[in-house]
């Protein structure tokens, strides 16, 4: 899918996000896809807050789910398996879910608390 893109930030760095904003973007998310480069990932975003939970049947890529407050605010974490049906929800209710490739997070200090930046976080401030 050709996706509308946003830059956002997690301390220095810096991720190319695909945003899936519609109920068809967002089923197919990162299915079927074999790789995704490192700076990459893709946003999640719905329409209100409430309990998001996500799986993995078809994805082939092991994901790490960030659910994210509307101020940015990391809520929790979620390491999910690929081919899976296993649920991963949201500790509380968010709007926006960024998946990167599994331990991106882990490996740059970023846990429940830590803040994204960006033009879908920046706004709501």
């Amino acid at each position: 899918m050709d996706l509308p893109r946003v830059q956002l930030t997690a301390g220095m760095h810096r991720i190319d996000a695909q945003v899936a904003q519609t109920p068809d973007q967002r089923s197919i998310g990162l299915m079927f896809r074999k790789d995704m480069p490192h700076h990459e990932g893709m946003l999640f975003v719905f329409e209100r807050p409430s309990g998001l939970c996500f799986w993995m049947k078809n994805t082939l890529l092991p994901l790490t789910a960030a659910f994210v407050a509307d101020d940015g605010t990391i809520v929790n974490l979620a390491d999910m398996k690929p081919q899976t049906t296993d649920t991963h929800c949201a500790s509380k209710p968010v709007r926006y879910v960024l998946e990167m490739n599994q331990g991106w997070f882990a490996k740059r200090g970023f846990k429940a608390g830590s803040k994204l930046g960006g033009a879908p976080f920046d706004k709501r401030n």
